[in-house]
């Protein structure tokens, strides 16, 4: 959510960020109804103050003995148009509310310009890919192979974009969760936490996804909505919350499924992993203090890249540009793990800075130290650390042999009860 007074002291430097974006300009729209809002609510105040007037006049008259009957008819008939006056001022707020939560966040200053996937800058990169002495296959087909990864069984149950896993496969899906935990908990001091997995409208529109995006959630039948991800309730912990400033960063960790629609997929990454209905993921969440957000998404991706270092998975990092963002996002990094099998580096983290914009949405502040009245909003982070799905997959790609087996990356082989490789009677 953006701050109309920003936009009101600097509507053309709103304009230019808007174009970043490769959006329109939004100003004219947005003062104009800024100025119906506050003219709305200037009516309100003097019809208030002309009541507060004629009540202390119809006291007065009345402890005079006086008749106070017109000032008594006048204080009723200002009662009706005020009720009218507060309704015309709520609906001149709530229009702009609706605007205003349709327009993504503005870009940071070293966020490159560019319009889609094409203009995002290469930061680093680590590893490297390792050379096959045969032609390297997509993890569907090692893990069909295997006869572990089942997409026919699992759209029979549910439809397509769905997997089930068995034997050393879903022990390896437990693994990974439990190595990515221990880690962000053990050495990097996030909390573990496990949210719930269905949210209320107000929680998923704190961090974004309402109103733009309800086609790309799941909703049930009680008016709940399954989490995309484990950003929104982690982020919605500071909801409504007035934080000290001395317990910033709060930061957080869960491992949780996640639910997506998928709307606007139709065609892409049909077969295997990479884009399905359910996925689980080991989410990362900072509330931060504003002046530290930067180094805390630095520090964030720098917790998701050690998940690959560790398993010796070859990446690089990807600075979004300014029209590849997210729509809650002011700067974000993809980590993009190599696929030999695909031949082709794919995302498998992605760690935004949101700024105060979901703060806002969500009123999640803090207090100065030695404030006592004033509060700020916080600023928010997210991101992935990793995506279990796709972390199997570059596993399963980076470490197939010959034979079919897949060898297991060291890190992980106390989590797989010492096994070394996944074979098709492991």
């Amino acid at each position: 959510m953006h701050d109309i007074r920003t936009i009101r002291d600097d509507p053309a430097a709103f304009d230019r960020a808007l174009a970043r974006r490769g959006l329109p300009a939004r100003s004219v729209e947005l003062l104009a109804l800024d100025a119906g809002r506050r003219a709305a609510q200037q009516r309100l105040n003097e019809l208030q103050a002309r009541r507060n007037e004629l009540s202390g006049q119809v006291g007065r008259a009345k402890s005079k003995g006086e008749d106070a009957t017109a000032l008594m008819a006048e204080v009723a008939r200002l009662k009706d148009e005020m009720t009218a006056a507060e309704a015309q001022a709520a609906e001149a707020d709530a229009a702009l509310d609706r605007v205003l939560a349709e327009i993504p966040n503005l870009p940071a200053s070293d966020v490159p310009e560019g319009r889609d996937e094409h203009g995002n800058k290469e930061v680093r990169r680590w590893g490297d890919q390792r050379n096959f002495d045969f032609a390297p296959k997509q993890h569907f087909e090692v893990g069909e192979a295997l006869g572990l990864m089942d997409f026919e069984t699992a759209a029979k149950i549910a439809g397509a974009r769905f997997v089930l896993l068995k034997g050393q496969l879903a022990r390896l899906e437990r693994a990974l969760a439990s190595f990515m935990l221990d880690l962000h908990t053990g050495e990097f001091g996030y909390t573990e936490a496990v949210p719930p997995y269905l949210v209320r409208d107000e929680s998923v529109y704190g961090t974004g996804q309402l109103p733009k995006f309800a086609e790309d959630l799941f909703r049930t039948t009680d008016g709940r909505w399954l989490i995309p991800t484990a950003e929104v309730p982690l982020t919605n912990i500071a909801a409504d919350a007035i934080l000290e400033e001395a317990a910033l960063p709060l930061r957080f960790t869960a491992y949780s499924p996640c639910f997506r629609s998928e709307a606007g997929a139709a065609g892409k990454d049909t077969r295997g992993m990479i884009r399905q209905h359910q996925f689980s993921k080991v989410e990362l969440v900072s509330i931060a203090h504003p002046d530290r957000s930067e180094a805390e998404h630095e520090r964030m991706t720098a917790c998701a890249e050690e998940v690959l270092k560790r398993l010796k998975l070859p990446y690089r990092v990807m600075l979004l540009c300014s029209g590849d963002m997210g729509f809650s996002s002011r700067k974000t990094y993809d980590i993009e793990v190599w696929l030999p099998g695909q031949g082709a580096y794919r995302e498998i983290s992605s760690c935004s800075d949101c700024g105060d914009f979901q703060a806002r949405r969500m009123k999640g502040r803090y207090r100065p130290t030695g404030d006592k009245k004033g509060t700020r909003f916080v600023h928010t982070l997210n991101g992935s650390g990793l995506a279990i799905g796709r972390t199997m997959v570059a596993i399963i790609e980076n470490y197939q042999e010959k034979d079919g087996s897949v060898r297991l990356p060291d890190a992980l082989r106390p989590y797989m009860n010492g096994a070394e490789s996944i074979t098709r009677h492991g």
